[in-house]
């Protein structure tokens, strides 16, 4: 997969004098602290939702959910599929933190789709050890979002499985589509 950068894309700096992207998030942090004021916020969520999502920079979840700090988990991977570590998240999420929800958010244009088990040999003929995880790419976006649903309503480690919805965000529109 080629991906064109709308901007340039920082690189890890030549000599020690020039910042890298790293760098200019501690400096960012720091303008940050400054004004930054701890408003007491509980780490359970007031809105009592996870929300399981692709890891793609596209994605804004806070502003296209309508989301404010401190009302969700939000849980990110690449193509925001569930695996036996997004169910531990869960699942702590739901018996330790008081979540009740879970919404499932796929989207168009992912890297992904169409990406096969060959870049898992293909890493392993480069590093000479083969991941043990799998890539979960998929081919059909709408049947792997009813895949990650079978998941999580089947999983025993979850209390709360009525309230589990799955969406694919499109990211020409900025719109959810719901999958049933």
């Amino acid at each position: 997969m080629t991906v064109t950068p709308d901007r340039p894309t920082p690189t890890a700096a030549a000599d020690s004098e020039t910042p890298t992207i790293i760098d200019r998030f501690v400096a960012a942090n720091r303008d940050y602290a400054v004004t930054f004021h701890d408003c007491g916020m509980d780490a359970r969520p007031v809105q009592k939702i996870a929300v399981v999502a692709c890891m793609d920079a596209r994605l804004d979840l806070f502003a296209a959910l309508g989301l404010e700090l401190g009302d969700a988990h939000v849980i990110r991977n690449a193509g925001g599929v569930v695996t036996d570590d997004t169910i531990r998240s869960l699942t702590i999420s739901q018996r330790a933190l008081g979540t009740r929800s879970i919404a499932l958010i796929h989207h168009t244009g992912c890297g992904l789709l169409g990406l096969t088990e060959d870049f898992r040999r293909e890493l392993e003929l480069e590093v000479g050890q083969r991941p043990q995880w799998a890539v979960e790419a998929f081919v059909d976006l709408d049947g792997d979002v009813r895949q990650s649903m079978q998941r999580v309503r089947t999983s025993p480690f979850l209390l709360h499985t009525d309230d589990v919805r799955g969406f694919v965000f499109d990211v020409h529109t900025g719109l959810l589509r719901e999958i049933h």
